[in-house]
């Protein structure tokens, strides 16, 4: 049997290696291979086992691999606010993703704004051996205070790197799509300045803004928030009489509290003013009006990371799309 031995069953209650092995058709050695994560194993193989393991409601004890394997085949995940959309998704793509590729996640929620938070959660994720971590909706200095918690193991951001450059083009499709509709006074509101998500969405709209030799409008931030987005009205519905015609926002959420807002003061979108969001959450079709936004490949992101703390090739990431829909106009 390999790594796995007895003590996996008695940790699995009454089912163990062979009633998966019976129930996925396949040998206890294969199971074994399975789950110490043995290269030589078909991926539909693989998958199936995992599927019985799963149906069966088999654990594994990672105490007892790790003495052979020194691996739990767990990875670590740092967020912040899950209550948030993009947050949420991204942990469930992740935990998709680990699935797929045969390992597990734990998470550990930490305030990314605080080094002493995220080392903390860091540390915490290393008590419980995991190979490798996945910071989800970095802040500026996360990086920095994963360095000081020496963790000794792979780090990589969902949104940082390769991420960051598909945020960034989902920002420029947003200005673009406006530009192209004939706004020329486009503001922003932006996420908060210290998050490397909001930072990467708007280099995509400047960029864009820029290369359309367009004076930039003014900029707001917001929290991510439904409630910032309406906080912030009062001060677009001032631009819009100054004469902007357009606002891009950070995510669907703050888009939401932003028309909503404008809305109370009189001002109808797309009628007086377009308005893009991002992230394509599921309930934006189903705004008042339907909101125009970014789709970005969650599932995609999600299954990146995970390959680059596992050393694995990088799988194919589909491009940010644009979703229109009614909240925007030509001008």
């Amino acid at each position: 049997m390999g790594i796995v031995s007895a003590m996996d069953e008695v940790s699995s209650g009454r089912v163990g290696v062979r009633e998966v092995a019976r129930a996925a058709g396949v040998s206890t050695q294969t199971v074994s291979r399975v789950i110490n994560d043995h290269p030589n194993i078909r991926p539909e193989t693989r998958a199936r086992v995992l599927d019985a393991m799963a149906s069966l409601g088999y654990r594994v004890n990672n105490a007892a691999r790790a003495l052979g394997t020194r691996t739990t085949r767990t990875l670590g995940v740092i967020a912040s606010d899950a209550t948030l959309y993009g947050p949420s998704v991204g942990i469930a793509a992740l935990e998709t993703a680990a699935r797929e590729s045969g390992r597990w996640i734990a998470t550990a929620y930490a305030d990314a704004a605080s080094e002493a938070s995220v080392i903390a959660a860091a540390d915490r994720l290393l008590a419980q051996g995991v190979d490798g971590i996945i910071v989800l909706a970095p802040h500026v200095a996360t990086f920095a205070a994963l360095e000081n918690s020496r963790a000794g193991i792979p780090v990589e951001a969902l949104h940082a790197g390769v991420g960051a450059d598909r945020q960034r083009e989902g920002g420029a499709l947003a200005a673009e799509h406006l530009i192209a509709l004939g706004h020329g006074r486009i503001a922003r509101l932006s996420g908060p300045n210290d998050w490397l998500e909001a930072i990467a969405r708007d280099e995509g709209v400047s960029t864009a803004i820029s290369a359309a030799e367009l004076v930039p409008g003014p900029v707001w931030r917001g929290d991510w928030s439904a409630a910032s987005g309406d906080a912030i009205a009062p001060a677009v519905a001032d631009a819009i009489r100054s004469g902007i015609t357009a606002v891009v926002v950070a995510n669907d959420q703050m888009a939401l509290g932003l028309v909503a807002g404008l809305r109370e003061r009189a001002l109808a979108v797309p009628h007086d003013v377009s308005v893009v969001g991002f992230d394509d959450n599921p309930d934006a079709a189903f705004y008042a009006p339907s909101l125009t936004t970014v789709r970005l490949d969650f599932a995609g992101e999600a299954r990146r990371a995970v390959a680059a703390v596992l050393g694995a090739d990088e799988p194919i990431v589909d491009a940010p799309e644009l979703v229109p829909r009614s909240s925007t106009a030509p001008r």
